[in-house]
This record gives structure tokens, C-alpha cells and sequence, in this order.
């Protein structure tokens, strides 16, 4: 039987993007790593996000994003605001200053290295994400920083997980690769079970060493 390692696919190399939107009372934003340019004229952009992100039903109510590319200046703090909690909840940036583009959305003033607005075109639903075709209506640099990768995050920008105490129940620790949220039972995560800060899958979750 051929092998499916999940964890294989984390080889796939990744920008960092923060998703802006809002939902007609407060701006919103989340991080995101599947943005993808699909066609070079007339320039068109593929985004993928997953539906428990409050992000995925303001643009399937909107029909707008702008995505942020972030720098390798990034700070784990803007990780913090747009990638650990979700938008129904709250005011997202606030500590990270924003200007606006022609859309009316918001765009980060600090941490990335250029920003374009998106008009979508169609959707494409895949099950547990959707996927947004989009145009680019507005696209501009705005640093020369490189890009914030997936692996330079994990290495460079994430804190390294420190020591914690021993469950007092006596049961396993499994801990989040993106987070470092810990989940503690006698075997991993259920298949459906999602990191409540993160919501990266539970499948994915590794046992504390």
C-alpha cells in the first residue's frame, strides 16, 4: 500500500500573507499561507482559506481582500493577532498600524513588503476549505524586505517550545508545530479535533518528548 505522510507536505515552500476584509463594522484580518498567482494577464490570484476562519464568510459576503505579504521583519506579535484568535471576538489590529487602499480595506502599515486588493470572481468550494479566484484590482510594493516564508517563521520568528509542567492526570501531552498549544490525553488528537488558537488540525499534533 502506498504511504501517505501528511507531514511531507510541510516541503512545500510557502509565503506568509495576513488577509485583510471587513464586515461591514470592523476591519478583520487572519494569517494565511495559500495565496497562489494563477494567471499572469489579466493578473489573477487564487486564495484558500478554511471555513472555520470568520475570514472565509466576510469575503464569501463581500466578494473583497486585500493580502499583506509579510517581511522577514515580521515580529511573532503579528502572528499573535492575526493568527491566534479568531475576528468574531474582537478587534484584530491592535498593535499592528494600518493604512487603507483604494477598496476601503486595510492594509499593514509595518511587516510587509508590498499589499494588492482582490475582487472575487468565483469560488470553488473543496470541502473543509474554500478556494477564492480573484482579480487584482490594486497591487503595490512597499519595502524591500524579503518575504516571510513557512520555514523561516518555524526557525527563525516562532518561539522555541519551553519545558512545562507534567500533567497533573498523568496523561500524554501533544503538542501544536504551529503554536504550541498542548492537548493532553492518553492518545493524539481526534481526526476532527482543531488547535483552538491556531486551528491547525490535530492529526498533526506531535507528542511532547
Amino acid at each position: 500500500m502506498a504511504q501517505l505522510d501528511a507531514k511531507s507536505l510541510f516541503k512545500i515552500s510557502y509565503g506568509l500573507y495576513v488577509i485583510t476584509t471587513n464586515d461591514g463594522e470592523r476591519d478583520n484580518g487572519m494569517i494565511c499561507n495559500t495565496v497562489v498567482q494563477v494567471t499572469a494577464e489579466p493578473p489573477k490570484v487564487a486564495v484558500t482559506i478554511n471555513k472555520v476562519n470568520y475570514t472565509h464568510d466576510v469575503i464569501k459576503k463581500t466578494g473583497k481582500m486585500n493580502v499583506c505579504t509579510l517581511s522577514k521583519v515580521a515580529p511573532f506579535a503579528v502572528f499573535e493577532d492575526f493568527g491566534f484568535r479568531s475576528g468574531r471576538d474582537g478587534e484584530k489590529f491592535t498593535s499592528t498600524g494600518l493604512v487603507r487602499s483604494e477598496n476601503g480595506l486595510p492594509v499593514l502599515s509595518r511587516y510587509c513588503n508590498s499589499f494588492f486588493s482582490l475582487s472575487v470572481e468565483s469560488y470553488v468550494d473543496l470541502g473543509t476549505h474554500g478556494m477564492f479566484i480573484c482579480s487584482v484590482t490594486e497591487a503595490q510594493t512597499m519595502a524591500d524586505e524579503p518575504t516571510m516564508t513557512y520555514d523561516y517563521y518555524m526557525s527563525d520568528v516562532k518561539p522555541k517550545p519551553q519545558p512545562a509542567a507534567a500533567s497533573s492526570s498523568g496523561a500524554k501531552r501533544w503538542i501544536c508545530p504551529i503554536c504550541g498549544y498542548v492537548y493532553e490525553g492518553e492518545g493524539q488528537p481526534p481526526a476532527d479535533y482543531l488547535c483552538p488558537l491556531c486551528k491547525h488540525p490535530g492529526s498533526e499534533f506531535e507528542e511532547e518528548a
